[in-house]
């Protein structure tokens, strides 16, 4: 009797009694579940993301140790086998994460859960630069290359990242948070959580779910705002067919960018370097099968690794408090902010062009490939249904995956 009453102790369900706040997790994470599922919201993301929000909150599973990580750095030590010290337990004191140090003895020892090993991929930045070579062997320049002036757009949607920074400082983030908080205006998942990673690696689940939420709804943010900043004749404007690109340009150019940007901007490198040999893959003609590699299988077991490891980080602790919403709502001022920019620079260049440009497709700008680049396709044909803005639109839209890479190697330079 005494091994069945220790038996029904140890289970979930009488864990659940210790915390009923993970019960708030596993409600939110089945929400995400059926968004992703049902209406489709980023399913390649967002369901492995929930789904590691599942895990990582049902009482008892140790899939996932928040205190391995403690203090943005992974404690080694402590995935070797060694035994917790009081030294230890009084750094998570001192960093405010007395949380952690709840459940913890010393010289207990600590066996590293399924997430906490796939979480390393995220914590040194190794996932999200192996889905940027599968975007970029996914991704044609060539309307980028054939209109250059699309690149200014794609860096003025860039906007919505620094005036949401300066917003989150005011809201009482620290530099590093408000960093992190911003770059979800680069409507770049891979982008958010890398900067995230080494600026302020305890917000990565809310703003990897922002990011990735706010992604999916970029059909219904954006209209309003492209409508609200445009008139009817402005969305009517016809753009003239780009012309043809070589292959010798599209081959030069990610070697080009990958050189002027990494000297630029140091630590954008890393992004910016897998994101261009990703597409000097496809684009040279050489090597079909690691194009095809990067473009299916790299990036279908990265999406899932990189899904269900930051979801294992939305722990109630963690999650459930005033600074999520704040996120949530800096992010859409991000999001705005990133769409209202390219827009109206859109606006200003058309007083000195002789052929004018749609604004529309400045609101591509914000990077998310290719939904920003469809919206202003679809906008631009509810007023002249004759318009043909996709082509246009993805000269920005690509521009805004190296823009947002830029700004995130910026505040990374400034705040790391």
């Amino acid at each position: 009797m005494d091994a069945i009453i220790d038996f029904l102790k140890s289970t979930g369900f009488a864990l659940i009694g210790q915390d009923w706040r993970v019960l708030i997790m596993l409600a939110i994470s089945c929400v995400l579940m059926y968004l992703a599922i049902v209406k489709k919201f980023e399913p390649l993301l967002l369901l492995p993301i929930a789904f590691g929000m599942l895990l990582t909150n049902l009482p008892g599973a140790d899939v996932f140790h928040e205190v391995l990580f403690a203090g943005g750095h992974v404690h080694w030590d402590l995935f070797g086998g060694a035994a917790v010290t009081q030294e230890f337990i009084d750094e998570l004191g001192t960093l405010n994460l007395s949380y952690l140090a709840d459940g913890l003895t010393v010289g207990q020892t600590i066996t590293p859960g399924l997430l906490d090993v796939l979480y390393l991929g995220v914590k040194l930045g190794v996932y999200p630069c192996l889905i940027f070579i599968g975007v970029g062997a996914m991704t044609d320049f060539g309307p980028l290359i054939a209109n250059p002036k699309s690149m200014l757009l794609g860096a003025a949607a860039q906007l919505g990242i620094f005036v949401t920074y300066i917003g989150a400082n005011l809201l009482g983030f620290t530099p590093q948070e408000a960093g992190s908080i911003g770059i979800i205006g680069g409507a770049d998942g891979p982008t958010a959580i890398y900067t995230t990673m080494i600026l302020a690696a305890h917000l990565l689940g809310p703003i990897a779910v922002a990011a990735y939420s706010y992604m999916a709804l970029i059909g219904v943010i954006q209209p309003p705002i492209m409508k609200a900043l445009t008139t009817k004749k402005e969305r009517s404007i016809t753009m003239k067919q780009l012309r043809p690109v070589s292959q010798t340009e599209k081959i030069i150019f990610p070697i080009v960018v990958t050189v002027f940007v990494t000297l630029l901007v140091p630590s954008a490198g890393p992004l910016i370097g897998s994101l261009m040999l990703g597409n000097l893959i496809k684009e040279s003609g050489v090597c079909e099968r690691l194009s095809k590699t990067a473009q299916n299988e790299l990036m279908n077991i990265v999406t899932i690794f990189l899904g269900v490891s930051v979801g294992a980080t939305a722990t109630a602790a963690t999650f459930l408090s005033w600074d999520t919403i704040k996120i949530i709502v800096m992010g859409v001022v991000a999001f705005a902010m990133g769409t209202a920019g390219g827009i109206l620079l859109a606006k200003i260049m058309n007083l000195f062009l002789k052929e004018k440009i749609n604004p529309l497709i400045g609101s591509a700008g914000v990077s998310a490939v290719p939904m920003a680049a469809r919206v202003s396709q679809k906008v631009g044909q509810e007023e002249n249904p004759g318009n043909f803005l996709l082509m246009h639109a993805m000269g920005p839209n690509v521009a805004g995956v190296i823009g947002s890479a830029i700004a995130a190697g910026v505040l990374i330079s400034l705040l790391g």
